[in-house]
């Protein structure tokens, strides 16, 4: 059954209608010593009552349709609950990630001027501070104590809370991108493009109410609810992925019988090691989407042993516009393979129903109609631009940088992805790199992805990063190599093999020969949100410094 309305926490109404008594929400409580997950369980039924609930005790506190609340709640059960709360308000959530630094963090709070502070105990306090960032903020509400739980249950009905009506071009939440090649800034998303991505979601992927999901990315299990998928919340930091145990992971993978997961490449190596290891597979798995960065063909396969029954997904898109592209892993490791080592880019797949995509030629400045841009030629590399129901319409107060980013085109908007890539003559999008990280050399630009895949085909190879070292447009071309666990080379006797390894390897690519310098770097900085981006223009500047002297 529907529930009417725009309004696009009616999707959980709705579910809570049709399938009132599937789990809704799983959230780790205790992990037993042999690595059993014990979890709080709530079904739909509960977490609409729940969050009804919340929205009442919100309203209560002053909170309103249209108020900027930031977010600071832990992934799971209790972060749903006032997400959902909130939206049913018709206020507006604003979620930022913990783990971008504290300075970076109260940047962007202070940019988004909340009128409100929904958080746990530690957050709230963190709030009272006598700092700029705070001031806008009026009203603070703790969830998860005992306090909370107990009003919560005052709270509860068996009568539905009316929704707050609204348009479907009205804001409902303020999403902040990673910041990974600049200042994060906060993507306005209306009622009307969570409704498009729910759908997109939907049907390009096949997703099913009644199944399980576990994501590794918290702002997935937003959609859950909407898709009548339960959600069970990993035991890991969502600042730290890649540094997640892996065990207690897998353990619910398994016991919970998940049947899609949402992660980057970074979390889904340590569990692939985890089952390679410990001779485990995962049979209920059926959909594993991997996105965030390039994922190497080596993890690709030892998944495909560890989940025999599922279908492999590497979705391409941003938070300003997802999804945009999908591939399967099937096609990827087929004749594309090849493409990529040699120099074409990664493939990212054909435009999901409703999207499409162009490549134009780069520029610098803004573009205020698609006139103005210059279309390249199928297999011609330049900028990658997107349109379609999901694209956002701008950045919260930065009309510069929306002004940069879109493109317009009568009633359509496209977006700038940031990145450079080439589409070929069958429609399918190769990804090259972002705009901002490719190596700048006196005979010609080189994109990140034109060569790193033949370098990272390297077995003890986890990641590597091409860089520019020096000045643009004179820029000496290196590589730095993060290697595997065990593997890093102490020695210059083993420097040496190694790089004699990767240099051999990588002759499949023509242009592999530019790489002047291959150094070794024990971690490379990456993005906060998914641990995958690289930081490549902190390691140029890094490297530059330290090979001079």
């Amino acid at each position: 059954m529907s529930v009417s309305g725009k309004n696009i926490a009616r999707h959980l109404r709705s579910a809570a209608i049709d399938q009132p008594d599937t789990l809704a929400t799983l959230s780790p409580l205790s992990v037993s010593r042999s690595g059993e997950v014990a979890h709080q369980r709530s079904t739909f039924r509960e977490l609409d009552r729940e969050s009804d609930a919340a929205a009442r005790l919100f309203q209560a506190a002053g909170i309103s349709q249209g108020t900027r609340t930031l977010l600071a709640v832990k992934p799971g059960h209790d972060l749903i609950v006032g997400m959902f709360g909130l939206i049913k308000l018709g206020a507006v959530p604003v979620a930022i990630d913990p783990g971008m630094g504290w300075s970076a963090y109260l940047k962007c709070v202070q940019h988004s001027q909340p009128a409100a502070w929904v958080g746990i105990r530690q957050a709230t306090l963190l709030s009272r501070l006598p700092l700029g960032a705070f001031a806008s903020i009026r009203n603070r509400i703790t969830i998860g104590t005992a306090y909370w739980k107990k009003n919560i249950s005052r709270q509860m009905s068996a009568e539905a809370l009316p929704m707050s009506k609204v348009q479907a071009d009205d804001l409902a939440a303020i999403l902040f991108t990673s910041g990974s090649t600049g200042a994060p800034k906060g993507v306005r998303y209306t009622h009307g493009m969570f409704e498009a991505q729910i759908r997109l979601i939907r049907e390009t992927y096949g997703i099913q109410p009644g199944e399980v999901d576990m994501p590794m990315l918290p702002l997935f299990a937003l959609f859950n609810p909407a898709l009548g998928m339960t959600t069970v919340t990993p035991l890991l930091d969502p600042a730290r992925p890649a540094s997640a145990d892996a065990a207690p992971i897998v353990s619910a993978l398994v016991a919970e019988k998940v049947t899609n997961s949402f992660g980057s490449p970074a979390i889904w190596s340590r569990i692939a090691e985890h089952c390679q290891r410990a001779e485990i597979k995962l049979p209920s798995l059926r959909r594993l989407l991997i996105a965030g960065a390039p994922v190497p063909d080596g993890l690709l396969e030892r998944l495909r042993i560890i989940a025999p029954q599922c279908k492999i997904h590497t979705p391409y898109g941003a938070t300003e516009c997802l999804p945009v592209t999908s591939i399967e892993s099937a096609e990827l490791l087929g004749p594309l393979r090849q493409q990529t080592l040699s120099g074409q880019g990664t493939c990212v797949g054909r435009p999901v129903a409703g999207v499409e995509i162009r490549i134009i030629r780069e520029t610098e400045r803004a573009l205020e109609n698609i006139g103005q841009a210059e279309m390249c030629a199928p297999g011609e590399v330049g900028e990658i631009i997107a349109t379609g129901p999901s694209v956002t319409q701008e950045y919260d107060h930065l009309p510069d940088a929306t002004r940069l980013a879109k493109i317009r085109e009568g009633d359509r908007l496209w977006h700038r992805m940031g990145d450079l890539g080439s589409l070929d003559v069958e429609g399918r999008l190769f990804f090259l790199g972002r705009k901002v990280e490719k190596v700048r050399t006196a005979d010609g630009d080189l994109p990140t992805e034109l060569l790193e895949p033949a370098f990272r085909q390297h077995p003890q190879v986890f990641r590597c990063a091409l860089i520019g070292l020096g000045a643009a447009p004179h820029q000496t071309v290196a590589l730095v190599v993060e290697p595997r666990a065990g593997h890093f080379p102490e020695t210059e006797a083993a420097r040496t093999r190694f790089i004699a390894e990767l240099r051999d390897l990588a002759r499949i690519n023509p242009q592999a020969d530019c790489v002047k310098h291959i150094v070794f770097q024990r971690a490379l900085p990456v993005d906060v949100r998914h641990n995958a981006k690289i930081h490549r223009l902190q390691l140029a500047n890094e490297w530059t410094a330290r090979l001079a002297r």
